[in-house]
């Protein structure tokens, strides 16, 4: 019988899917046999830091494999989220990072490392928190309103820190809405402004939970208000900045498992069911609340979808906060 080349692949192509098949399969049965790599884009000791190892060694007897960090820091967030994306897409190597970060990084950029929507997939959520404003607990300031007044009266003089890309839309939105011309101070990370605001060279800043809430325990700053859009049950004493005078902010932060695209799928939900029976666990909820995270379980379907959404969403945040790419 003779075939042309189009024939012949049409004879092969059922024999060649099912190998491609088998071999995830066969892949995805095996996993994991190696170490797991957590990378995140902040360095030792940030927040985001602490986060990442209290989970690398949560889901270590889980997994049954070593899970190791790698502090790829640079270029807010982007050299960690180009480096897992361009990765081998086996599950060994994953970001982890706030799914929100990563859906802003679309435009907070000129020219994005990669699309993250093609680049990633979900495979698990994990908390969900709010950056927050934070001054030196010395500071007359009280209230939001109080900052505010205060803040219009120094003009350009005022100045604020920020570490993140959550931060930065914050302290943006914030000057939007409220007419505040302070200049922002951008920082590696959010323990680098911490002499600053307590020398009073800085007025205030818009950090992540970890620190703020750490910081605040210790009696070095005070909190006065988060950014997400209702109050968590993790903070309920701290207002939300709408509450404060800073109608339409709803910037709730969500940290998740970001996997490279093509990810076997048996590997994804492998994963997904390790950090949903780390998430079911007492002292992670006791962990998560300290730091001003509720707890978040999602299938990877969810996850992906809100990664979507959020895309979409923080364009908009940033086009309101009038950012200009960097």
């Amino acid at each position: 019988m003779a075939l042309n080349a189009r024939g012949v692949f049409h004879y092969l192509a059922p024999a060649l899917l099912l190998a491609a098949a088998f071999a995830a399969s066969a892949h995805a049965q095996s996993y994991p046999n190696a170490d797991i790599h957590f990378v995140t884009g902040f360095p030792p000791g940030s927040g985001a830091d602490v986060i990442t190892r209290f989970f690398a060694e949560k889901l270590r007897p889980v997994a049954g494999r070593t899970i190791l960090v790698e502090n790829k820091v640079g270029a807010s967030g982007a050299i960690s989220i180009e480096s897992v994306a361009r990765s081998k897409p086996d599950g060994y190597t994953i970001l982890f990072n706030a799914g929100s970060a990563t859906a802003a990084s679309m435009h907070l950029m000129k020219s994005p490392p990669v699309d993250v929507l093609k680049a990633f997939e979900i495979a698990a959520t994990i908390n969900r928190q709010a950056f927050m404003l934070v001054v030196d607990a010395k500071s007359p300031y009280h209230s939001v309103p109080e900052l505010t007044a205060a803040m219009k009266q120094k003009g350009e003089k005022a100045s604020y820190a920020t570490a993140a890309p959550s931060g930065i839309v914050m302290g943006e939105m914030y000057k939007a809405i409220t007419g505040v011309k302070a200049v922002e101070v951008r920082y590696k990370d959010a323990s680098g402004s911490l002499n600053e605001m307590m020398d009073g060279k800085l007025d205030y800043g818009m950090q992540d939970p970890v620190f703020s809430l750490a910081q605040a325990r210790e009696g070095r700053l005070r909190i006065l208000a988060h950014s997400s859009g209702q109050r968590l049950e993790a903070i309920p004493d701290v207002p939300t900045m709408a509450e404060s005078g800073v109608p339409g902010m709803d910037l709730t932060s969500w940290w998740a498992l970001h996997v490279p695209a093509g990810t076997p799928k048996p590997v994804i939900l492998a994963l997904n069911g390790w950090m949903k029976q780390v998430l079911e666990m007492e002292d992670t909820k006791k962990f998560l609340n300290q730091f001003g995270g509720d707890p978040f379980i999602s299938t990877p379907e969810q996850g992906q979808a809100l990664f979507i959404k959020d895309e979409k969403a923080w364009g908009e945040y940033v086009r309101l906060a009038k950012i200009d790419p960097q």
